[in-house]
């Protein structure tokens, strides 16, 4: 029987939005083993994706199923693939079209929110 594959989620809790996002996401039946990596409790945690914490607080970083390194929509697009319940939003939203889309939207928002929580002092 061959190996169960696995993926590594690389959030942020200080984050209100994203730990409701991510809390809500564990709830949720997957494909794969999911290992949920909580950057604002250990921050060693970043040596894994090779990136600044930085980077890391403000855009999800996932190590999808294939061990490949996938940042922001991306990485969303990866946690959804192995969603029964939302594989059909990365088929939507992988679209050719609308992913590029996506991403610039998700990078937006992303900053904007990572601002706020720095002056919000959530880390």
């Amino acid at each position: 029987m061959p190996n169960q594959s696995k993926m590594k989620v690389y959030y942020n809790s200080a984050c209100p939005v994203c730990k409701a996002g991510i809390e809500s996401q564990m709830a949720k039946e997957n494909r794969c083993e999911i290992q949920w990596n909580d950057v604002h409790k250990n921050n060693d945690l970043i040596s894994e994706v090779h990136a600044d914490l930085e980077f890391v607080r403000e855009r999800l970083h996932v190590i999808d199923e294939k061990g490949e390194l996938q940042i922001g929509f991306d990485a969303f697009l990866a946690i959804w693939r192995n969603s029964p319940s939302e594989s059909w939003k990365s088929k939507l939203f992988g679209l050719p079209l609308v992913k590029p889309l996506c991403r610039v939207a998700y990078n937006l928002f992303a900053a904007v929110l990572y601002k706020w929580n720095k002056s919000n002092k959530h880390w």
